[in-house]
């Protein structure tokens, strides 16, 4: 009987010290949603997210410069989809932390860093992940950095879900990172179906 009020008494106890976690967590979560919105609100009215001002991709692009973790999943995601799209673009990877205390400034450092090689466009990625996973590309830091390119810059962050400031400022978002493989780099099979049609219909008029 004693031991059954024990443990009864230690589950209590963990039970309670999960809902104080879990409580702390959302008051976290509350806190940083709040930074959001108002840095949001702040580099919307210093014109950062202004349609005008976008840059255009290239349609046929001959190098791409990707900022992401050597590690992570979207690296190789994007690779894969760039060799079978485009093999003639020239993919140049900077390797960068994408979370924890020091992603943004190191995101930032290789914005500039990418933006200086002469690449046609940069991309900055990293895959799925919770709020405080994704939270680098929030940062202020990051924003400016995208804002100050002048290599056009694809934000492919996390899901189609995921909506983040570095989304908003850079010059097109892609839901995710293969995505933004799709979008900037033509398919390379369309484009010699479309050569032998040429061709073809030369050829027909020359008859």
């Amino acid at each position: 009987k004693n031991n059954n009020h024990n443990g009864h008494k230690k589950l209590e106890e963990e039970i309670k010290y999960l809902e104080q976690k879990l409580a702390k967590k959302d008051e976290i979560i509350a806190e940083m949603m709040e930074d959001y919105v108002a840095l949001k609100k702040k580099l919307e009215k210093k014109g950062y997210f202004d349609k005008n001002i976008k840059k255009p991709m290239p349609k046929f692009p001959d190098s791409i410069a990707v900022i992401t973790s050597k590690t992570g999943a979207a690296l190789q995601d994007m690779l894969r989809v760039a060799k079978k799209r485009w093999p003639l673009a020239k993919i140049i990877h900077i390797d960068t932390l994408v979370q924890g205390d020091s992603a943004a400034s190191m995101i930032a450092k290789n914005i500039k860093v990418a933006d200086s090689l002469g690449v046609d466009i940069i991309v900055i990625s990293r895959g799925g992940g919770s709020l405080e996973d994704l939270w680098a590309f929030n940062e202020e830091i990051v924003a400016c950095a995208i804002y100050e390119a002048k290599t056009p810059i694809v934000s492919a962050v996390g899901h189609e879900i995921d909506f983040l400031i570095s989304d908003f400022v850079s010059d097109l978002r892609a839901p995710t990172p293969s995505a933004a493989m799709e979008m900037i780099l033509p398919d390379i099979n369309e484009m010699l179906l479309y050569i032998d049609t040429l061709f073809d219909n030369y050829f027909a008029t020359m008859q």
